[in-house]
């Protein structure tokens, strides 16, 4: 008679564990008592006592853009909410009437700047609501994030004079370490005129990068990571393919310095887990029809790899969707997009999918645009939420197989709870947010490893800030 060993009965137990099926369902609702058709999140600490909290940011009004044929005069107000993730409603606050209802108007972020432990919120505000397009009343907003209430406000970085609203109005708010000390950086401007702020904790002024139509190689993105791409201890802010180091506001490298000065709509850094080094992934709008439109750079801003010869290509991820965990990228070219108070449509989207180490073409066999990466049963390999753009709210698994379904758009996808694996937040245009988990996930090493990155725990805030809400597909 054929005996079976212990050791065997536990690697058989070991795998029928990770290969659990999933249960996905709500963990919490919050109904913020109005119709919603714009949202953002941020996950933030308020200190020991309530460590989960999530500040958001949303409005009646369908998003608005800045750009010619997106802009439309809002109807509503644009609303802040602090809850915890148990429901709770912590605070509320209308901005009135003097602040647009949109990203690229008013951010929302949560950083600790002052080092009391506690994130404080930045927004975008006005001392002029009257005028809400007039620049020159634009301030930083600190708010408490215990109470919502203003803490303190400075003078919006000034941006260059005239240009067409498209370029004026893009602001971002996002924070970094130099050596452990955190810096605030503040932004406008994604093509041809571009200020950058860094303040330190004080709030003075620590130095200004500027850019002009002079100024050789890359516009900005609508993705802002902050990595620490040299490993040097002092992060980084990618601008575009522009590395600029956070402690004297240094350009370290402009890639393809002298073949393109065009605007990437994705900056994706992504780990070599084996070696430690970075490399960053760009996708190419369409204003610089030069190629390559898809390229992988080292961390020194050299290429790797470029694919793709024209096009738009709209939006992009990485993700870890290969068999073993392998990054893998996707370049989404378009004919047209289109905003409106109906909202926002794409048409003739045509994707494209490559290892991203390599730039070998993978054909995976199942769409995987409007997605989000999100590792919600904590395997270290990610599934794939349909919950930006026109998304359905359609889960799936690596291989493309249909595992649940969140309703709608998400806001937020990452460990933001104290539940294991990663989670989601949607939201529902009756005003309903959601979290939702896998109650069957189990955190492995390569997961807690991943939540526990600087890089992680950065960037996981930045999801209220341009388009960032993938920028974590690359860990």
């Amino acid at each position: 008679m054929k005996t079976i060993s212990l050791t065997t009965l536990f690697f058989f137990f070991a795998i029928s564990i990770f290969a659990q099926k999933y249960d996905i369902q709500i963990k919490t609702e919050i109904n913020l008592g109005q119709k919603i058709e714009q949202f953002r999140a941020v996950p933030m600490a308020i200190g020991k006592d309530v460590p989960n909290v999530v500040v958001a940011m949303y409005s009646e009004d369908a998003e608005i853009d800045p750009n010619l044929g997106m802009f439309f005069f809002p109807a509503h107000t644009l609303k802040l909410a602090a809850f915890d993730v148990e429901g709770e409603i912590l605070w509320k606050k209308d901005l009135g009437k003097g602040v647009i209802p949109g990203v690229w108007f008013s951010p929302v972020a949560a950083f600790d700047l002052d080092k009391d432990g506690m994130d404080e919120v930045w927004n975008v505000n006005t001392t002029d609501p009257g005028h809400p397009l007039d620049h020159r009343a634009f301030v930083l907003e600190k708010r408490d994030a215990k109470t919502g209430e203003v803490k303190g406000q400075w003078e919006w970085p000034k941006p260059y004079g005239s240009q067409e609203m498209s370029r004026l109005f893009r602001h971002f708010i996002m924070g970094g370490y130099v050596n452990g000390e955190p810096v605030l950086i503040t932004a406008n401007g994604t093509k041809n005129y571009e200020t950058i702020k860094c303040w330190n904790s004080d709030m003075s002024e620590r130095w200004v990068y500027k850019k002009t139509p002079d100024t050789p190689g890359c516009q900005g993105s609508h993705m802002s990571p902050i990595v620490d791409i040299n490993n040097d201890g002092v992060d980084e802010l990618l601008w575009g393919e522009r590395c600029i180091e956070l402690d004297k506001g240094r350009m370290l490298f402009c890639a393809d310095e002298d073949s393109w000065n065009g605007h990437s709509d994705i900056i994706e850094p992504i780990l070599d887990k084996k070696t430690g080094k970075w490399y960053f992934f760009t996708c190419r709008e369409s204003s610089n029809q030069n190629p390559p439109r898809v390229v992988l750079f080292d961390e020194k801003g050299q290429r790797i790899w470029s694919k793709q010869k024209e096009g738009h290509i709209d939006t992009g991820w990485a993700a870890r969707i290969g068999k073993n965990g392998e990054p893998v990228v996707l370049g989404v070219k378009i004919g047209k997009k289109k905003r409106s108070a109906e909202g926002e449509f794409r048409v003739d989207v045509e994707e494209n999918t490559f290892n991203a180490f390599t730039g070998e073409k993978i054909d995976l066999g199942f769409s995987v645009y409007t997605t989000i990466p999100i590792d919600l049963n904590g395997d270290g390999i990610h599934e794939l939420v349909k919950g930006y753009f026109e998304g359905d709210g359609t889960i799936m698994d690596n291989t493309g197989k249909v595992i649940g379904n969140i309703g709608g758009a998400s806001a937020i996808a990452s460990k933001f709870t104290g539940d294991a694996g990663e989670q989601l937040l949607s939201y529902s245009k009756d005003g309903i947010v959601r979290i939702w988990i896998d109650k069957n996930a189990h955190d492995n090493q390569i997961a807690k490893d991943r939540y526990a990155h600087p890089f992680y725990k950065l960037n996981q805030k930045q999801t209220g800030n341009g388009y960032n809400l993938f920028n974590l597909g690359g860990l």
